[in-house]
């Protein structure tokens, strides 16, 4: 298989999360082995994130990527795992501000425009990594994510909430891209009404609402229509997941076995891998 980028530029515009403000994407082609960079149109130097785990700076409640100078590029997992599904090895994504737009709280609009624009196969193998041993990365909670060797890409995710509504959930299954837009794509973001309380009242998540995010009450959703899709808060966990993996600079052959583990644990696994060269293998193809 050859390395793959668009074939012309998506524009995409929303409101980003925290600020509120209106942010805009670019999505532009780029050469073989350039990889996925964010580029902040906003900054006249030193703009440029490369979407690497190695350079993640912050992980509560979005994988946020960051310079060293203090400037960020915040909420990249959708996105990320867009373009894992989609086999995009290379594309520059132009954003004003530092946040990405939310959009909906899911990837299903980020999917529907990118799924749209043909793909264009340049003049290199596509790098594809490989687990080859197990690693683990368990926090003090017990929360934990591994990788293991597997044929494909799988992801087997487990939630237990104490909330009748949501309870156990589990996904187990191949990423496909057919599982993704029909399963994982839709699936929003959740949180219960008291943490959407607490942010708003120290000033963040100045764009969020009952639009951009499924809002737990109790044993109740406030969202008109409920859930979008059966077991939405561990496809959505999937979701984030699918996208975080992609930030090892390739796209994954193996499994992700997870329970109750978010951005921080998938981003300190990844460190994990890469302490040692016999814990995987870069292919070609």
């Amino acid at each position: 298989m050859q390395q793959k980028t668009l074939s012309k530029e998506v524009e995409i515009n929303g409101i980003g999360l925290h600020s509120g403000c209106a942010s805009k994407l670019k999505f532009k082609p780029a050469p073989a082995n350039s990889g996925i960079v964010f580029v902040r149109s906003d900054l006249s130097e030193n703009n440029r994130f490369p979407a690497l785990y190695s350079a993640v700076v912050d992980t509560r409640n979005c994988t946020c990527l960051g310079n060293g100078l203090g400037q960020v590029v915040s909420t990249i997992e959708h996105i990320m795992a867009t373009l894992a599904v989609l086999g995009i090895d290379n594309v520059e994504i132009e954003v004003n501000n530092p946040e990405v737009p939310i959009m909906d709280g899911s990837a299903k609009v980020f999917y529907e425009a990118l799924k749209k624009v043909p793909l264009v196969e340049q003049n290199a193998p596509k790098k594809v990594l490989k687990i080859k041993k197990q690693v683990e990365f368990k926090d003090d909670k017990g929360n934990y994510v591994l990788l293991k060797p597997a044929e494909t890409f799988k992801i087997h995710f487990t939630i237990d909430f104490p909330s009748a509504i949501v309870g156990h959930q589990e996904f187990d299954g191949k990423i496909t891209e057919n599982a993704f837009a029909a399963e994982i794509a839709p699936a929003r973001t959740f949180c219960e009404k008291y943490q959407v309380d607490y942010l708003k009242s120290v000033g963040l998540i100045k764009g969020g609402s009952l639009d951009n995010a499924v809002v737990l009450d109790g044993d109740k959703i406030l969202n008109e229509g409920g859930f979008r899709v059966k077991n939405e808060c561990v496809n959505h966990k999937t979701l984030d997941c699918i996208g975080d993996m992609l930030t090892s600079g390739y796209y994954v052959i193996g499994e992700a076995e997870a329970f109750h583990s978010g951005h921080f644990h998938n981003n300190e696994v990844l460190k994990k891998l890469f302490e040692n060269v016999e814990n995987y293998e870069i292919t070609e193809g």
